[in-house]
């Protein structure tokens, strides 16, 4: 079905961050799958642990158990309290981003009594495409053919206290879902005391604090979860993308006594958890935690984020570790990721005047500067273009 454009490139092979398409041409992929292949392509650990498992077990379904999923949810609990120890939750697996918050928000109206059903969110927030997550999902613009929606939902604009205090009524409300950074809506960070002045208003309401990780999470900030650098403990927090290293797995992680309100019967999914995505998943974090990635995006980013704020045509750059967007002076990002591409480098343009880039974690110094180049001729070029028009 036609619910893309159609592809500027296709691709056959890939290898750390390098793709190749069919016609052996390379491209330093910077974009990564939209911040999922997190250690790069065709990952070796990775690789073998799911060719492993598709000889020995792949699937028996959740009415019987197997092996990878309680590791798995451990890990995930421990890196939760910032890879040091136990954080004392569960996890529920799931297959993709949209499908962990519609866990999220399933488990919030579950968890909630008294009737409170309603879950705020933020403005120009990405949730997913199932009718709840879109519902959620703060973009009108992608709601609108859809329309009616589901009810119990409310919008308050992000990084505004203010706002979601307002909204905020304890006799209604069930929980408060957002991204530490808004991915999709163009990388936005918001300011230093926002989060934990939601964590206070969703204690003192009795709501739960619902944490969308799903692109910021699991080393791609900086931290294992981009909530940590605030010092957050969230009710819930969701996550998915670079969970399985390009394999679709997704999880939603909540406090004990929150999950404690699922029962069996209450939720599910026919291949969430199932062995072969959990051995990618195992995989993945056992590499991410032998690489430091935490330390690793820390380091490439500022680096990354050096680089660009040098560019031409970029007037700021905002992010956190190697999830970053390059602000332009002109409504250009669309046509620099189109020239870059075709110069052997995927970026995104998330916005038409901002520029997404999540390079692989273990990206080198050499491919940052190498995209840096192809980049800076790009807009060198089409900021020369701009000022050739009078723009």
């Amino acid at each position: 079905m036609r619910t893309y454009a159609e592809p500027p490139a296709t691709f056959v092979r890939g290898e750390g961050t390098v793709l190749y398409d069919a016609d052996g041409k390379a491209y330093l992929d910077f974009i990564t799958g939209l911040a999922v292949v997190s250690l790069g392509h065709a990952h070796p650990a990775v690789a073998d642990a799911v060719a492993e498992q598709a000889r020995t077990l792949s699937h028996v379904s959740n009415l019987y158990g197997n092996t990878l999923a309680p590791e798995v949810a451990r890990t995930i609990d421990r890196l939760i309290n910032g890879g040091t120890g136990q954080a004392g939750g569960q996890v529920f697996f799931a297959n993709s981003g949209a499908e962990a918050n519609e866990c999220a928000l399933k488990l919030a109206r579950r968890w909630a009594v008294g009737g409170r059903h309603v879950v705020i969110s933020t403005d120009n927030s990405f949730h997913g495409r199932t009718l709840a997550t879109l519902t959620a999902t703060g973009q009108p613009e992608k709601q609108a053919p859809f329309l009616p929606l589901p009810e119990g939902f409310v919008h308050v604009p992000y990084d505004d206290v203010a706002a979601l205090d307002k909204a905020l009524d304890p006799e209604t409300v069930a929980g408060v879902i957002l991204e530490p950074i808004q991915g999709e809506g163009g990388v936005v960070v918001p300011s230093s005391d926002y989060l934990g002045a939601v964590r206070g208003l969703c204690t003192e309401r009795n709501a739960l604090l619902i944490l969308d990780e799903i692109q910021t999470g699991l080393g791609r900030t900086g931290h294992w979860f981009a909530f940590q650098a605030q010092g957050l403990e969230p009710d819930v927090v969701t996550m998915a993308k670079a969970l399985g290293n390009g394999m679709p797995v997704g999880a939603c992680w909540a406090r004990a006594e929150v999950a404690a309100a699922f029962g069996p019967g209450d939720h599910g999914s026919t291949f969430g958890g199932q062995p072969l995505a959990l051995a990618a998943a195992k995989a993945t974090l056992a590499v991410m935690e032998a690489e430091d990635v935490c330390g690793r995006a820390r380091r490439a980013g500022a680096r990354l984020a050096e680089g660009l704020a040098r560019l031409p045509g970029v007037v700021s750059v905002r992010g956190a570790g190697l999830l970053l967007a390059a602000q332009l002076a002109v409504p250009v990002a669309k046509e620099a990721s189109a020239s870059a591409l075709e110069r052997g480098l995927l970026v995104n343009a998330v916005r038409p005047d901002a520029v997404r880039v999540a390079p692989p974690l273990l990206v080198s110094d050499d491919e940052v500067d190498e995209a840096l180049a192809i980049l800076g001729v790009v807009l060198g070029e089409l900021a020369g273009a701009a000022a050739a028009a009078g723009e």
